[in-house]
């Protein structure tokens, strides 16, 4: 495989078991935060799917949007199969986006958000991204824990 190619394996596993965690999460518990100033589950689902499309347009852009207006922000919160669904096409793009990319343009293009603390090429910038939603799903699998809710096996 190519390192395009273990990229895109690696997002397309990494949304796999969130989405076996997201979707065993019990309607009832959607809305649940461990404390005020928390995420709740539904949110947190939201921030991953979000944040996934700013990324995708940071790395178009080769740096921090100036603005970003959000598709997902005057949603209302539903459900997880509704959360999907509408980033479904945003998710495909950045993967067919993805797809375009050389094993060259992993290491030339540098993606620069200074603003935030960072210049990354592409290739790491690439792998950062299924990183963050990783650790939102661990997040949400001790939101679970603590809220009593058995947890679904994510390692198969």
């Amino acid at each position: 495989m190519s390192s395009i190619e273990w990229i895109i394996f690696n997002i397309e596993e990494v949304r796999r078991r969130s989405t076996n965690v997201w979707r065993s999460i019990p309607e009832d518990k959607l809305h649940w935060r461990p404390d005020a100033e928390a995420m709740s589950m539904l949110e947190m689902i939201r921030h991953v799917l979000e944040s996934e499309h700013y990324y995708h347009l940071a790395i178009k852009n080769k740096g921090s949007l100036d603005a970003f207006d959000s598709p997902f922000e005057s949603r209302p919160y539903t459900n997880v199969e509704d959360e999907l669904a509408f980033a479904a096409g945003y998710h495909e793009a950045f993967l067919e986006s993805i797809r375009s990319y050389t094993e060259e343009d992993l290491k030339e293009i540098s993606i620069d958000r200074s603003e935030s603390g960072y210049v990354r090429d592409l290739g790491d910038m690439l792998l950062r991204i299924p990183y963050h939603e990783a650790v939102h799903t661990g997040q949400l699998l001790d939101y679970l824990r603590t809220a009593g809710v058995n947890r679904v096996r994510i390692w198969d």
